[in-house]
């Protein structure tokens, strides 16, 4: 069986290597992954252009439909709300995140999943399985960061 979460990841270090936060995503259908991309914030100059977004736009095209109800999300971390947004609009069955975000402490990813306002409701799961590899990778490139600005 395919660890879907490391390919996330492989996703997640070509983002770094890009210079951008290192998130990963992949698109898994029946077993295979459908698309997959990494943060590319700076590089686009796009608000938007975060890994799930991208995975899920390269998705949409590559079934022909905005709605990915047979699809599961990798991530490498827990969605913020935007994506949280993108992943439930487009009917994603499930979520599976690798790290808690660090700065969220009130489950607005969780409420925006269970929300009664949205008429999808996707299944969502912390797989700890690779927190530990995923916190070391985000933490080492803000250190990176913090020690070239430092420099400045």
């Amino acid at each position: 069986m395919t660890d879907f979460m490391k390919e996330a990841i492989k996703e997640a270090i070509k983002a770094k290597e890009a210079d951008e936060v290192p998130i990963g995503a992949v698109v898994v259908c029946d077993g295979k992954i459908i698309s997959r991309a990494f943060n590319q914030r700076e590089k686009k100059q796009n608000a938007l252009a975060h890994a799930e977004v991208l995975a899920i736009n390269k998705a949409c095209k590559k079934l022909g439909s905005w709605r990915l109800d047979n699809a599961t999300i990798y991530v490498t971390l827990e969605p913020c709300p935007m994506c949280a947004g993108a992943i439930t609009n487009a009917r994603i069955k499930e979520v599976v995140y690798g790290c808690e975000e660090a700065t969220s402490k009130d489950n607005l990813c969780q409420k925006i999943f269970e929300s009664d306002r949205l008429n999808h409701h996707p299944a969502y799961t912390f797989d700890q399985t690779h927190k530990q590899e995923i916190t070391q990778l985000l933490q080492q490139f803000f250190k990176e960061k913090r020690q070239k600005q430092s420099k400045k």
